[in-house]
């Protein structure tokens, strides 16, 4: 059996590092190395304005912090860019988790997206109370808190996704030569494009949570806890995974 390479987590927007703590209390109290960064506008780094380069850039400093060599695991936003990543440098990635983000970022979707953002922005607190309440309503009680504890960066949504409008995840998964597996909620809106992201794997799994909502881990952490765990097993045994599809 091999050595698992640490785990490297990269959160999605409007949140930060604080998203993973239930997945890094898991890992620790097995032992495992973990990290979880905080993307340029978000939690300790909400000052800086979000760039495509400076997300990469945050991410390589993860995964030199680990060592150099990581499994890379990113939820909706954060999923875009560790794919991004793992297409830009394979040698550093052992394995990429991309959870909740099974949706091509352009087009329509996207400005749709967008504008909705503009308009919650326009509120006189920025959204920040139909956030949060949101966030409470749709998640358990810990996952609300976790979601919620690095802050709430409102500001960060047009240039966040104006940037990831640019990225090509499709062309990504298919650089990209390591094993992939792609985590969703059987209830995520983000599953638009389940199977073109699957094809575009060169070695990808589909792992569809039952009962869980766009922000998997977060909504099912158990659940997706055990999934990393068996996830972890195959990194550490080169054994196969066969293709799960899609719980409706």
């Amino acid at each position: 059996m091999n050595a698992v390479p640490p785990v490297l987590f990269v959160h999605g927007i409007r949140t930060a590092a604080t998203m993973w703590r239930r997945q890094l209390a898991i890992l620790g109290d097995a032992g495992h190395p973990a990290l979880a960064i905080d993307l340029p506008g978000h939690g300790s780094r909400i000052t800086e304005r979000f760039t495509v380069d400076g997300a990469l850039a945050a991410i390589d400093e993860g995964v030199a912090a680990l060592g150099g060599r990581v499994v890379l695991v990113g939820l909706s936003l954060g999923g875009y860019y560790a794919i991004a990543y793992a297409a830009r440098h394979p040698e550093r990635v052992a394995g990429l988790v991309a959870a909740g983000c099974c949706a091509i970022p352009s087009g329509w979707p996207l400005g749709a997206y967008r504008g909705l953002a503009r308009l919650i922005g326009r509120l006189p607190d920025h959204g920040l109370r139909l956030h949060t309440s949101l966030v409470r309503v749709l998640l358990p009680p810990t996952g609300a808190a976790d979601a919620l504890a690095g802050g709430v960066p409102l500001n960060v949504m047009d240039a966040g996704l104006g940037a990831t409008g640019t990225l090509r995840p499709l062309e990504g998964l298919s650089r990209y030569p390591g094993p992939v597996w792609l985590v969703n909620g059987a209830f995520d809106q983000f599953r638009l494009h389940e199977r073109r992201f699957l094809a575009a794997c060169r070695n990808g799994r589909l792992v569809v949570v039952p009962r869980a909502s766009h922000l998997v881990s977060l909504a099912q952490p158990e659940r997706f806890a055990a999934v990393l765990r068996d996830i972890l097993d195959e990194v550490a045994s080169d054994r196969p995974w066969p293709i799960v599809d899609p719980v409706e």
